[in-house]
């Protein structure tokens, strides 16, 4: 896929650095050329020097001959108007834009994105949907990742296994789905280090430290990781660090949260803090620099339940990460902007990682992927997508079985989901219009899978 991606900032980069991955040839447009060269040194990829909003620019990087356009500069303006020129004078089949005031957001002007006004395909805020991401391991204390699927009837959760002493540990993979089919859960897979696991091997026990991903109904949860010896308590005290859009939604949310008794964020941008704290009631901002003993103090780092590293330095996120572990036993969640710091993130205690790029690009997937996609998630760089499948009335598959699909060996069906019910064993099963599939696609098995479920 030929793409343009209008901005090298963290959110362009993160972008480029999950679709240099593919087979996709990349042109990246940015008016700093020192980000431009930043991403020319990690990335195999074109870097033109302008402003994705200009004719000439977009003429130059050949705007006629592209599949689509990703517009996520700093400036909302900046990005609609490279739609509108894209669509206007060359005539490009898929333009997403970055728009981050929610003024333009406002559910009032719904109508403002079509073809007649500004023909805008798809609007991401890469902001708020890392917030959301946040919000949703607060809501499930102890998890690794939380996946809505099926309109929110169905979820995909992650912890890390720490107890070894659980009945599971003496059981396969296999026999322990045939346990949990009694609470209509199932594990759909396992991460192992860089290793991804899938529940057909019966000589695969559980270890220590390994992720394991389970699909059941959201109210399962709790339930679910208390069986496998995962029994976190809520969080009650927050700190959060950065004053920013991330650390704005996710403390705006919190203050209509009972449950949440404390909320701190540290800046160390005076500007910045005072800005973010006149828009707030109950959250505190605190100024000053961040890993400071006094101010650490001042923000109850110490008695926190959990710490929110959001701010633009993947150093300082995750040091406020490995503070928390050395000195305490709460939970941290760290953003990495870079795939350098993503691997290193992994290996602190408690600590979970938010890799700006898995979440970006999950908004977008529906339109990289040739499949008739309803709903997907990245899982990290070179971990694979989980895809929400919704099997029409002119699919070619109806009426065959898992094994007719002939999937590759890394990628599998994890559940199906039929009329209210779920369907995790296939014995009998045989695909029918209006199933919704849930997919696993390893990193190299897309094109294969695409062109599986592509009717």
């Amino acid at each position: 896929m030929k793409i343009v991606v209008g901005g090298a900032s963290n959110v362009g980069k993160s972008i480029v650095g999950y679709l240099s991955l593919g087979n996709n040839d990349i042109v990246v447009v940015d008016e700093d050329y020192i980000k431009l060269d930043e991403i020319a040194k990690e990335y195999d990829v074109q870097t033109v020097l302008g402003s994705i909003s200009h004719p000439d620019v977009q003429e130059a990087v050949g705007m006629k001959n592209m599949d689509m356009l990703i517009a996520v500069t700093d400036s909302d303006e900046v990005n609609m108007v490279a739609c509108q020129v894209a669509y206007t004078l060359f005539n490009v089949p898929t333009k997403i834009a970055r728009v981050d005031s929610k003024y333009f957001l406002n559910p009032l002007w719904n109508t403002l994105y079509n073809e007649k006004s500004l023909p805008i395909d798809l609007v991401i805020t890469p902001d708020v949907e890392i917030g959301k991401f946040i919000l949703n391991l607060l809501n499930l204390p102890g998890s690794q990742a939380v996946y809505p699927f099926m309109n929110d009837e169905l979820n995909i959760f992650a912890f890390r296994y720490r107890d070894i002493d659980t009945p599971f540990t003496q059981f396969s993979l296999p026999h322990i789905n045939l346990k949990l089919a009694e609470t209509e859960a199932h594990i759909v897979f396992v991460m192992r280090g860089n290793r991804r696991i899938l529940p057909n091997d019966d000589e695969i026990r559980l270890q220590r430290n390994d992720v394991i991903y389970i699909g059941c109904k959201p109210e399962r949860n709790m339930e679910i990781m208390r069986m496998f010896g995962v029994d976190h308590n809520p969080y009650e005290k927050a700190v959060l660090f950065g004053a920013n859009a991330i650390s704005y939604y996710v403390a705006s949310e919190l203050e209509k949260s009972d449950s949440m008794v404390n909320c701190n964020i540290v800046e160390d941008n005076p500007k910045r803090a005072q800005k973010l704290a006149e828009t707030l009631n109950r959250a505190s901002v605190i100024t000053g620099e961040m890993l400071s003993d006094v101010i650490l103090e001042d923000a109850g780092f110490d008695s926190a339940d959990i710490d929110i590293a959001v701010t633009d330095r993947d150093k300082d996120n995750l040091l406020i990460s490995l503070l928390a572990s050395k000195n305490k036993d709460a939970q941290a969640i760290s953003l990495v902007n870079s795939r350098d710091y993503n691997v290193l993130g992994t290996n602190i205690r408690n600590n979970v990682i938010i890799d700006r790029a898995v979440i970006t690009i999950s908004g977008i997937l529906n339109y990289l992927r040739r499949a008739r996609i309803r709903e997907a998630y990245a899982l990290g760089r070179n971990m694979g997508e989980i895809w929400e499948l919704r099997i029409g009335s002119d699919n070619s598959n109806l009426g065959k079985s898992v094994a007719d699909l002939r999937l590759p060996r890394d990628s599998a069906i994890m559940l199906v989901y039929r009329n209210g019910k779920l369907i995790n064993d296939f014995t009998d099963y045989r695909i029918m219009a209006d199933d919704k599939v849930l997919i696993y696609v390893s990193p190299n098995d897309i094109r294969r899978i695409e062109q599986i479920f592509y009717f």
